[in-house]
């Protein structure tokens, strides 16, 4: 299931807690064994290196984290030996190839392994105990519809609801042959009837839907999902056929086949992730370069705050505050509604050519994209990523078509394929929806490089803002 804990995915919390385990580990079989000695054999500084990038390089190549929070306890004793079985598989064939065995102690390594298995093992129960006492508080859990038929609904929500940890919530449920909005099944609402349900997704933060239905109109109802922008997932009950990425896994106590306009891998979440944090460090010291440089100037031009927040929507429906340099005057919201008669583009979006609004200051920070920058905040925090579709503002999103919905089945980020393909010469919103669906599509870790690269050349040579 994608945004939540599932067999593909990775977790970061306790790739991190682990990282802490082996290094404490480390630290303590150094002092144990060594830590009195005067002339310590061999270059443990290096050892060190050598065992964290092992643990960052086996969490990021191998499975070892899936599933982690459902698995057992018993089960997880297994799982931590094999972790620090591999670490020390690295070692040996890193000194093996070195002829470099000799120089090191071979008691410190026994030391670390069994500790760092106890600490490790203890560390990873008493987070899953958290989490699993936790997890159902937390507001960013993925949002799931259930559509089924009436004579299938109590059952079903029994079997999606009713266990002791549950990573995912779900919404609401669409009864598609009775009307019984507003009534209640198993504790959850009935939402929408098989006629409204999908103006029910365009206009509520659904993520995924879970699809009890075996009708003729199967393939009909997932594709109309689809172009929605949400994962769908069909009971087996149903059969589908025709649709792209699909994908059998389990959902709690039921095998469905799980489709999407673009299904990330565990690795691309985890390397997408990395980069927009790195990214985003980097963009925040440069925001702050700015604020120093621009600051006064935005200030002593117009009356306001030198940051700009506006209300968007971003992934599948969730509204966030993003930042932005603020390079118009005050009144800029107000003023909006007298020049949409000068508007360029042709759908949901407004911009005009020597908008009266933008400060003088502000025309020189667009100009080189300045005010953008302090958006790597919104990275940083997650509401947005390096590479994405652009978010719309509230007024837009609310007009937005079923199928316009689709473009916000990723994070929006800072540049993306519309802003690399001639933004400026770009005046129909379907077009960009359409090349926002395409990156989504044909998303990778290497297009994002591509438009990364793409965006700083457009910026330099001053052919396209971001």
């Amino acid at each position: 299931m994608s945004g939540r804990y599932t067999s593909r995915s990775k977790h970061f919390d306790f790739i991190f807690i682990d990282l802490i385990c082996v290094e404490v580990s480390f630290i303590i079989a150094y002092y144990v064994r060594l830590g009195q000695e005067q002339a310590v054999p061999g270059d443990y500084t290096m050892m060190n290196i050598i065992v964290i990038l092992a643990h960052i390089a086996i969490a990021f190549f191998t499975e070892c984290y899936s599933g982690i929070i459902r698995r057992g306890y018993g089960k997880e004793i297994r799982h931590v030996l094999v972790h620090n079985f591999e670490l020390l598989a690295v070692l040996l064939a890193i000194w093996f190839f070195q002829k470099q065995s000799s120089d090191y102690s071979r008691i410190l390594i026994a030391l670390f392994v069994g500790i760092d298995s106890v600490l490790m093992y203890g560390a990873r129960c008493l987070l899953k105990s958290y989490l699993r006492h936790h997890i159902k508080t937390e507001d960013k859990l993925s949002r799931v519809l259930v559509v089924t038929e009436r004579a299938d609904a109590d059952e079903l929500l029994k079997g999606l609801t009713g266990v002791n940890y549950v990573s995912f919530a779900v919404q609401g449920v669409v009864v598609i042959d009775k009307n019984m909005v507003g009534q209640q099944i198993q504790d959850v609402d009935v939402v929408a009837t098989g006629i409204d349900m999908y103006d029910y997704v365009r206009t509520n933060v659904i993520d995924e839907i879970f699809l009890n239905y075996g009708g003729k109109s199967l393939n009909h109802v997932v594709n109309k999902f689809l172009s929605m922008g949400v994962v769908v997932h069909v009971n087996l009950n149903g059969i589908i056929t025709n649709v792209p990425n699909a994908v059998v896994e389990r959902m709690n106590s039921y095998t469905v086949v799980t489709t999407s306009n673009n299904l990330m891998s565990a690795k691309q979440k985890i390397a997408k992730r990395l980069i927009d944090i790195f990214g985003s460090l980097v963009g925040i010291v440069i925001t702050l370069l700015l604020f120093l440089i621009f600051g006064p100037a935005i200030k002593i031009q117009s009356k306001g705050s030198i940051f700009f927040k506006q209300v968007r929507v971003g992934k599948n429906g969730r509204k966030f505050k993003m930042y932005k340099f603020r390079s118009m005057y005050a009144d800029a919201e107000e003023r909006k509604k007298d020049l949409m008669d000068q508007n360029k583009m042709s759908g949901l979006m407004f911009k005009m050519d020597d908008d009266p609004r933008i400060t003088p200051i502000g025309k020189f920070m667009r100009k080189w994209s300045l005010d953008e920058f302090p958006q790597f905040i919104n990275v940083f925090k997650g509401d947005m990523s390096l590479v994405g579709t652009r978010p719309p503002t509230v007024d837009e999103y609310e007009r937005y078509a079923g199928h316009h919905k689709s473009r916000l089945a990723m994070k929006p980020g800072v540049t993306g394929m519309w802003q690399v393909s001639g933004r400026n010469d770009i005046t129909d919103f379907e077009e960009v929806v359409r090349l926002d669906n395409e990156y989504i599509k044909n998303f990778s870790i290497t297009l994002d490089m591509k438009i990364i690269v793409r965006t700083i050349a457009a910026v330099a040579t001053k052919k396209g803002s971001i």
